[in-house]
């Protein structure tokens, strides 16, 4: 259940990014959740590889809800990245765009 909440409320901030910018707002919604879990999976197998390494026998004894606990920042983190990337971009070609337009006038 906190999993379909949390999915809920990044979906909702990326459909109000792109509502804001005039973007594809479902499109971006979507795409929030996959970065999640993208971000997920890459810190899982990253992390994984290390642990493996390092600590062969530490991944068979961990129990797998304390580890899927554990990547929910990395996924979040990601979402955060990819939202502050879109920001800035969209802020600078929305300016860009206001300038030309007022240029134009």
């Amino acid at each position: 259940m906190l999993g379909l909440l949390l999915l809920y409320w990044i979906g909702k901030y990326f459909y109000k990014l792109a509502e804001e910018y005039d973007k594809s707002e479902w499109g971006f919604a979507i795409l929030g959740v996959v970065v999640y879990y993208a971000g997920i999976i890459a810190a899982s197998f990253t992390i994984g590889i290390i642990l493996d390494i390092f600590y062969p026998e530490f991944l068979e004894t961990m129990n797998d809800t304390v580890l899927s606990l554990f990547m929910i920042p990395f996924g979040i983190l990601s979402c955060y990245l990819l939202y502050m990337l879109l920001e800035k971009s969209w802020k600078k070609t929305k300016a860009d765009k206001d300038r030309f337009a007022d240029q134009i006038s």
